[in-house]
Formats: C-alpha cells, structure tokens, sequence
C-alpha cells in the first residue's frame, strides 16, 4: 500500500479561531495546535466553542503527540477539555507551556498531562515526523512555525507570525534560517491568511511604544490602557510608558497577572519592577496612575467593562480621565465594544481606540510580509489556513501570482494528500464544533442547544393538564408562557383551546398520554402563532387521576 503524507484541518480552515491542524504519515499522526474560540448571539449561553476531534479521536492510538506553536486562546485553549480524548503528550516551548500549565491547573488535570518542553529552535523527532521549532515574531512571546520533515518532503506550518524588525520581545524574524530551509526544498507551506487583505507589512511593537510614549505623556488624568492579556511585548511597552511618566502601573485582571507571572517564570519582564495591587492604586493622585486592564473586547467579565459601569470594587474613572483601547476591533465584537464606549463616555472619560491613534499592530502578515515569506520558502504547494473562506481564496490568488506551481483551499474536514503525486482533497471526515455548556461538552446542534436558541427568539409555553383515567379535563389547564408578548390575554384563549381540542378527541385516543400531549401542544401552540407569529418551544405535563365513582 502507498505510504501517503496527508494534512487534516479540523478547525481554523474557512474561519479565524479555533484551529485543530492534523498531519498523517503511514497511519501516524500529530495534531499541531488545539484551539478554542468563543460564543456568539446565535450561541445563547455559550462562552468557549472548539473543534470535534471525533476523527483524530478515532486514531488515538497511532497519534504520538500535540505540538503547539503559540500561547494564543485561538491555538491551546482546548486542551484542558479536550485532552482526555486524546491522551497524548504536548509539545510546547516554555512561555507556551507555562501557560498552558496554569489552565490545566484550574481544569484539575495538571499532574495528568504530560508536557514535554522544547527549547526555542529545537527539534523532537515523533515517529516520522522530524520537527524543528523555527522562532517567528507574532503578539505573543516564542511563536514558533514548524519545519515538519517526512519522507515524502518537508512541511512548513507557520501558525501565526508577522515581520517584526523590532519586536521588543524576544528576537527578529531570522531571515536567513527561512531562506536555508527554502534552498533545503519545501514541499508545502501551510500559512496564516488572517491579514491577506491588508497590502501593508503589519508594522512593529516598538512604533506602539513610541506613540503611546508621545500620548500619555499628553494626559493629566487617570489614564487607562486595555490590550490583549498575551500580549507581553504590549505589557512592556505598557510598564515603561507609565515609569517614563512618573506613573505606577496597575494590572487590573485576573489573566493578565496570570501572564505576567509566566512570563517571568521564563525569563521576560524581570527588569520590570513590581506593579501595584489595584486595591492600593486608589490612593493615588490621579496623574500618578496607569491602570492596564483586561476587556479589549467589551468582554462582560473584562475589568474594562466592570470599570465602566461601577462594578469594579476598586477602581473608578470619570471625566477627565483617560481609556485607550490598544487593541485590534475583533469582527463580531463591534457590539459589545459599542456599549462599553457609551458607557465609559457616560462618565465624561475620554476614548481613543486603533481608529483614532496609532495604538496597536496586528499580530499577522500583510500581503508585503506573506510575499517576502513565500520568496524566502519557495514551495511547491500552498495551503492557506487561519481565516475565513474570503481569505483562504485571496491567499492562494496571492500563491498563485507568486508562482508557486499547486494551491489547495481547505475547508474543516478536507482530508488533502500533500504526498505522493498531486496535491489535492481526497476525502471529507467529521469535522463540527462543540461547545462548553456549563460544564459539559455538547454538539453545537445538540437538542439542548437548538431548544435554548428557539426558546430566546420564540419564547416559551408550559401547559399543566389534569385528567381523569378517561382523559375528561378535571380542571382548567394551567397555561404559562415566557418571552411571549401579552402572556395574561393569550393565557385564556389558549385554554378555551385546549379543552375544546380535548373534547374533540376520541374516547381511545384521550386515554394515551402520548397522543393526548400531542392534541394539547398542537392545539396551544397554534393560537400563539395565530396571535403573535411566533412559535414557542412548548411542554405539555399531564397529571391523571383515577375516575371518581
């Protein structure tokens, strides 16, 4: 049988978030990055969704381990839930293991998985898969793109990277170890499409530093600046724009203390000195204070927002002060962010977002980067991945234009054949999401789920029926209804319903419960339509009572 090099996305091909990579050698396999990504209106009471690995699950046994190339939500966030289905060791440089380790601490399963900690440019061997570790510059510390070698030829994975000449952390984009591996011969190149559409390089870190240097130093309130918690370099730059001011830095955040405390652990921000609690920072005149605050996003439990309504038990802003948004506006979060802006601008504060200042670079590569990238990798086939079906095919046009001879768009669930012969999808697998509901995992179209989302756009009928063994009403039913307007008026015409409805039935069909609570339904639900349009998720309880003689 022909031994075949095969790449599997589960998750992250056709849209940005929640990425699950698979690559099979000779029925071998590794999964690179196991990702969450978040709810959404359509998801009603949902905050983590992730990708269901029911097809690398089913080979658990030939699956030799998780490589992840960064501490980003978006590429580890699933681990902690979905480890036990997979039962392998992972693969992580230190800041990415460091963090990893304090989620599967909160998660109960810290002594349970094994992480094995790579050096940054080092290389593990799993079974045929020869892996180096090649350091790229992203929002994060040790983003790490991957020169998966096979003997059918060399993958490079980027994950998610930029060209940063000067990214404050850690260090520049080595050009000349990409170019070696491009003369070295590359098979396939799977890359981040996120920014394809911006024909710019992403800009660096340090041009943030020097304007927010200029900014702050403009402000004579209480300053407040909100970025992404994993953003170290960000942090930094964040420490020393309040030192340069005379002001104290204050992480206000659970996750962003949490990171800190990582990022030293492994050797980043130790020149920093320590930030000061912010149940101290109160005492503070107000030009002597820099909070650094989580909520980029408008997140309801983002300490930006509990700022902006008065929930926060420590600190408050008002007129005069400051809030800067350092930040990316991530699509779908333009909502929230608006009620977080008109909240904060209640309270006379002052905002400045990505719009209005030069306060943040993107973390991925524009058209210039991705270009310089394909010239330096040269390979024969291009693969795009992180992004929305719109990115995936601008990308391979890129490829294209670029001269790379063969270009495969994936979608979650293609099965594509790098090797040998043509490059191209020869098969479809299981490939849906699951999401965190409480504390257990469901489908995303679980019974459960579809319910909640009827329930929240059509509202709710419970009907309480008591009958005799005959199925004669001894009572008038009982009628409650949610989230349907003028539930009291509807209340009686809905009754009147149901005992004509009853009273209709034939004596045999009255005495099954099955058939009686389908009349009952049936007959309720349809005068809600016919009043309001709306069709509410409908339970119908039935309580028989023996025949009085």
């Amino acid at each position: 049988m022909t031994k075949e090099l095969l790449f599997v996305p589960l998750g992250g091909a056709g849209e940005i978030g929640m990425n699950l990579n698979v690559f099979g050698y000779d029925d071998q396999w590794i999964v690179v990055d196991l990702g969450v990504s978040f709810g959404n209106p359509s998801l009603p009471g949902i905050d983590l969704v992730m990708p269901d690995p029911s097809f690398i699950e089913a080979r658990r046994d030939k699956l030799l381990g998780i490589v992840l190339t960064h501490a980003h939500e978006d590429h580890l966030g699933a681990v902690p839930h979905l480890w036990t289905r997979l039962g392998c060791p992972v693969y992580a440089t230190p800041f990415t293991a460091g963090i990893l380790r304090t989620k599967l601490a909160e998660a109960g399963l810290l002594k349970q998985v094994p992480i094995i900690e790579t050096a940054l440019g080092s290389r593990v061997t799993l079974g045929p898969f020869d892996i180096d570790f090649l350091t790229l510059t992203h929002s994060i510390a040790e983003p790490s793109a991957l020169a998966i070698r096979t003997p059918l030829g060399t993958v490079f994975h980027t994950g998610d990277w930029k060209i940063d000449p000067d990214p404050l952390i850690g260090h520049p984009l080595d050009e000349d170890a990409l170019a070696r591996l491009g003369e070295e011969g590359v098979l396939a190149m799977v890359c981040d499409s996120t920014n394809v559409f911006n024909p710019s390089a992403s800009g660096s870190e340090a041009d943030v530093r020097r304007h927010l240097l200029e900014l702050v130093g403009k402000e004579t309130g209480r300053v407040a600046i909100t970025a992404f918690a994993s953003n170290i370099a960000r942090l930094e730059t964040l420490a020393e724009v309040a030192k340069a001011h005379d002001r104290h830095a204050v992480l206000v955040g659970r996750s962003l203390r949490r990171n800190v405390q990582v990022a030293r652990e492994t050797g980043y921000l130790t020149h920093l000195p320590p930030f000061i609690d912010e149940a101290d920072a109160g005492f503070l005149p107000r030009d002597k204070v820099l909070y650094i605050c989580t909520g980029s996003q408008g997140e309801p439990r983002g300490a930006m927002v509990r700022i902006a309504t008065g929930d926060h038990p420590h600190i408050s802003l008002a007129d005069g002060d400051t809030v800067i948004f350092s930040s990316k506006i991530i699509p779908g979060n333009e909502l929230a962010l608006s009620r977080l802006y008109n909240a904060l601008a209640k309270r006379g504060v002052r905002i400045i977002t990505e719009k209005d200042e030069f306060v943040h670079v993107s973390g991925h590569p524009g058209r210039e980067e991705l270009a310089r990238m394909y010239q330096w990798i040269r390979p024969q086939i291009a693969v795009p991945v992180h992004g929305e079906a719109r990115h995936l095919y601008e990308h391979a046009d890129l490829a294209r234009e670029l001269q790379v001879p063969y270009c495969v768009v994936p979608e979650n669930g293609t099965v594509i054949r790098l090797a040998p012969g043509k490059a191209e999808i020869i098969d479809r697998v299981t490939a849906g999401r699951l999401v965190l509901d409480g504390n257990q995992l469901v489908a995303e179209d679980s019974v459960s789920i579809v319910e909640r989302r009827r329930g929240l756009h059509n509202g709710h009928l419970v009907v309480a029926i008591v009958v005799d063994d005959e199925g004669r009403l001894l009572a008038d039913p009982g009628v409650t209804l949610f989230g349907v307007p003028d539930p009291g008026a509807l209340a009686d015409d809905i009754s009147e319903a149901i005992e004509a409805a009853v009273k209709g039935m034939p004596r045999g069909q009255r005495r099954e419960d099955d058939v009686l609570r389908e009349a009952v339904r049936v007959a309720a639900r349809r005068v809600v339509r016919q009043t309001t349009e709306k069709k509410p998720v409908t339970d119908v309880q039935i309580l028989r009572l023996p025949a009085q003689a």
